[in-house]
């Protein structure tokens, strides 16, 4: 690559020339020069390389932490192209790639200028940086590993041992050139036995090893029997892709007949998709008679378990196929069928109660008995051909117990801060993503300690801001959470700089980022931009009223009046978000007590407080959600009714609720703790826009069940969005909340029915996800207000005579079925008989059957 490192046009700028080579290096790098710089620093001679390598580490230091991240990203690329040109030793070289401020991917261009300052070393140095790039790599992303492979084959030294280096290999790994890969021959035959081998691309692996064993590059025996250990060894996480080169290999009876009873082993646990891998292996076994008893036993046995219907079907299917062909098996088949009636869906349980029955006349007593005392737990209609088939006297077993309905306390409050030491840790580590608890324990440490130790905070503050960089503090206009605690703080540790920053702020609002916060969002931005006049005056703030008192967000009354008696001791009035926060923190009933202590306040905040406790806070608003369908898609708008008269601007801005996206969702209810159905409004916007993504929004139901106030519409909307989650783990948080409002006795039922209807037939939530977290309520003892929750539902879901039922349906009807077992239900379900009494046998009439049949109606 010499033409890259030819001398540049630009290598000898015009007049006034840089003073030094650091001068020259720094003005390419601001310009993002970095082709320009590598041309340079090959025209220095080693000791103008030396001065800037010493300058390099400073500079990236304090730069790093100020720069705005546009500014930081152009400078990232020459950074790397001086340390790699400037550095001496392979060690410095390779402890510079991997600095955490420089960038992490690169491009080929970069890669190529990179490598071709590498190549101007020493052969020798080249491979010792190859080693320590290859050992400095970490997964899930092998930094640096496209330098480390050339250099690695360019100096012919061995290939490294290291997982992150094959992973990087793996994932540049193309079937049509695997066969000239030169690593092929070291890393070929272990592909299958990386550890983390998920971390390649899975099925560009399977076509590159089939590729492999069909060129005769890879031993066709050594891959199968990887294959087989790889599944075993992976168990439960195994990968379907492994499953599917298995099947690509295509193997013959007796390359089967060899692992025989590593299948059965898979079938326990393994995916779904592995399962019947092995399953197929195992049929094809026993139809050629090559499979012993012990282990199709063993497979039924273990089949019987799955929760899978697809496998549990399959299982039905095998066992009958396999007791025509060996009839000694009877009582073998029917201990599986005893165990499948226990699955509780109605289908299967026919399949196996048709099967048992056909079955009953060569029934030996060891296949007898499991069948009759599983048959108890069968649907009546089922039962009863069970006991007509094995000797009658079969009864019906008692509903299951209701398992006690257990809700967790709410989150815990962290300690305040300790010092200013401790204050300035916890402001280096406000980053991403947001935490809400940290941001309460930054205003209020700052509070505390600029007035507790002013000299020994300022002192502590100084790395935090120096040297200063006009970017982190959002003066384009665009203030953030972020953004807003930093001004905060440079408020108080340099007043002069705050208040030129707040100058230059107003000449430009102009600008408006087009983010969409929403109100709660903006009143958390407000209280910490409101603390910058009072330390840019001097003055600063005695102390914050708003700070929670509670892992809810709650704020004691008393010590809201303690906070405000302290503000008048002191002769400062409140800022306006800090006491309209405040407000909306305190409980909704106040002793005596408390009330009459808070008329004597003479302040103007004091009095406004007063007149809060007095009424019994805020009136509550009632909240209305509308479906509306865009260009986009479809969003939901929530509206509150007007709030009173007299309320402070800054909660009065919380009645006028939008939609967007944004990421402080989990803040929202700690703002509204006594409110539940405000903060529920406000979710209801954002929330469809977090329903595929993992970014942990769906937090903010649990911590809004735990608050207090009542809940309507917008709760049970909010509420739908979080259940209807791609991700089950997400989907668990709206789990918690159904479950704590049970437990409280709150489930607002009607509601939750019209908004699952409502955004069902919308196509905003899908019903499966939907029933899949009913279920689970049901499960952990919330039985009876899911089954308030579904019988609300059936009759706006279930389809009219000729529609197509709408996909999940079935499992909806499925879900009532348990909860009303548990329950003890007796109910008149028309819309439910009306589907049941149609022909036909379709797995919606077959569960509308049963649950008519279970509630005890007809009509």
């Amino acid at each position: 690559m010499a033409h890259v490192l030819a001398p540049h046009p630009s290598a000898r700028p015009t007049s006034p020339p840089p003073a030094t080579a650091w001068e020259e290096t720094l003005a390419r790098v601001t310009a993002g020069d970095a082709a320009g710089l590598a041309a340079y620093l090959v025209t220095l001679d080693d000791p103008a390389r030396r001065k800037v390598a010493a300058e390099l580490p400073g500079y990236v230091t304090a730069t790093a932490r100020t720069a705005g991240w546009r500014e930081w990203a152009a400078q990232g690329r020459p950074l790397l192209v001086a340390g790699v040109a400037c550095l001496g030793g392979a060690s410095a070289v390779t402890a510079w790639l991997f600095r955490r401020e420089l960038p992490r991917w690169l491009d080929d261009r970069d890669h190529e200028l990179l490598l071709g300052l590498l190549r101007r070393r020493p052969v020798e140095w080249q491979a010792d940086v190859a080693r320590r790039v290859a050992a400095r790599m970490r997964l899930p992303e092998p930094r640096h590993w496209y330098l480390a492979a050339a250099l690695v084959r360019e100096t012919g030294i061995e290939p490294p041992d290291g997982e992150p280096f094959i992973v990087g290999w793996l994932r540049r790994l193309h079937p049509e050139t695997a066969g000239r890969d030169p690593f092929v021959a070291a890393y070929g035959p272990r592909i299958l036995e990386v550890d983390a081998l998920a971390q390649a691309p899975l099925w560009q692996v399977v076509e590159t090893v089939a590729r492999l064993v069909h060129d005769g590059l890879l031993d066709r025996a050594a891959v199968v029997g990887a294959i087989v250990r790889r599944l075993l060894r992976d168990g439960p996480a195994a990968r379907s892709e492994l499953a599917t080169l298995h099947d690509r290999l295509d193997l013959d009876l007796d390359e089967s007949a060899r692992y025989a009873r590593d299948y059965t082993a898979l079938l326990p646990a393994g995916p779904v998709a592995v399962a019947d891998v092995a399953l197929a292996q195992l049929r094809r076994l026993e139809e050629a008679g090559r499979l012993e008893e012990e282990l199709f036993a063993e497979a039924m046995g273990a089949l019987a378990f799955r929760p899978e219907k697809k496998l549990l079907r399959a299982a039905v299917s095998w066992a009958g196929d396999a007791v025509l062909r060996d009839a000694g098996r009877v009582d073998t088949v029917l201990g599986t069928l005893a165990t499948i009636f226990t699955q509780d869906t109605l289908a299967l349980q026919e399949r196996a109660v048709r099967l048992a029955v056909r079955l009953a006349p060569q029934a030996g007593p060891a296949g007898r008995d499991p069948i009759r005392q599983a048959a108890a737990e069968l649907p009546s209609e089922l039962l009863e051909k069970i006991s007509a088939a094995y000797g009658g006297g079969i009864a019906e077993a008692a509903p299951p117990a209701a398992p006690p309905l257990w809700v967790g306390e709410g989150p815990p409050l962290p300690p305040p801060v300790a010092s200013p030491q401790e204050l300035v840790q916890e402001l280096q580590a406000f980053r991403w993503p947001p935490d809400v608890y940290a941001f309460e324990r930054l205003l209020a440490g700052l509070i505390e300690w600029s007035h507790r130790a002013p000299g020994q905070l300022r002192q502590a503050l100084r790395p935090w801001w120096h040297p200063f960089s006009e970017a982190a503090y959002g003066i384009d206009g665009h203030q953030t959470l972020f953004t807003a605690v930093s001004r905060a703080f440079l408020a108080f540790a340099d007043p002069a700089r705050s208040r030129k920053l707040t100058a230059g702020a107003a000449a430009r609002r102009r600008y408006r980022h087009s983010d969409a916060p929403g109100a709660p969002e903006l009143l958390y931005r407000r209280r910490a931009m409101e603390l910058v006049t009072p330390f840019e005056n001097g003055t600063g703030y005695p102390v914050l009223l708003a700070t929670p008192t509670s892992g809810t967000g709650h704020l004691a009354p008393s010590v809201l009046l303690d906070r405000l008696e302290r503000l008048e001791a002191a002769g400062v009035e409140a800022l306006p978000a800090d006491l309209a926060q405040a407000l909306l923190r305190l409980p909704r009933r106040f002793e005596t007590a408390d009330v009459e202590r808070a008329v004597r306040l003479t302040s103007e905040a004091g009095r406004t407080c007063a007149a809060w406790m007095r009424d019994g806070g805020m009136p509550d608003p009632e909240a209305t959600v509308t479906v509306r369908r865009t260009d986009g898609g479809v969003e939901l708008q929530s509206r509150l009714t007007p709030p009173a008269h007299g309320l402070p601007e800054e909660i009065r801005a919380l009645f006028e609720p939008q939609n967007g996206h944004t990421y402080s969702l989990t803040w929202w209810p700690l703002a509204l703790p006594a409110h539940r159905e405000i903060a529920a409004a406000h979710l209801v916007g954002y929330l469809p826009w977090s329903m595929d993504a993992n970014d942990r929004q769906t937090q903010a139901l649990t911590t809004l069940a735990h608050g207090d106030g009542p809940i309507g519409a917008a709760t049970a909307h909010a509420l739908v969005c979080g259940m209807s989650h791609v991700n089950p783990a997400e989907r668990a948080a709206a789990t918690d909340a159904f479950l704590t409002l049970a437990a409280h006795g709150e489930t607002p039922a009607q509601a939750l029915a019209e908004a699952v209807t409502s955004l069902v037939t919308a196509d905003l939530v899908k019903l499966n996800r939907v029933v899949s977290v009913l279920d689970d309520a049901t499960q952990a003892g919330a039985h009876e207000a899911v089954w308030a929750v579904v019988s609300g539902v059936l009759a706006g879901l279930l389809p009219r005579e000729g529609e197509r039922p709408r996909a999940g349906v079935a499992d909806l009807l499925a879900a009532g079925a348990r909860a009303a077992r548990i329950a003890g239900v007796r109910a008149r379900l028309p819309e439910v008989a009306a589907v049941a009494g149609r022909k036909g046998s379709s797995r919606l009439t077959q569960e509308a059957r049963r649950l008519v049949q279970l509630v005890g109606t007809t009509d």
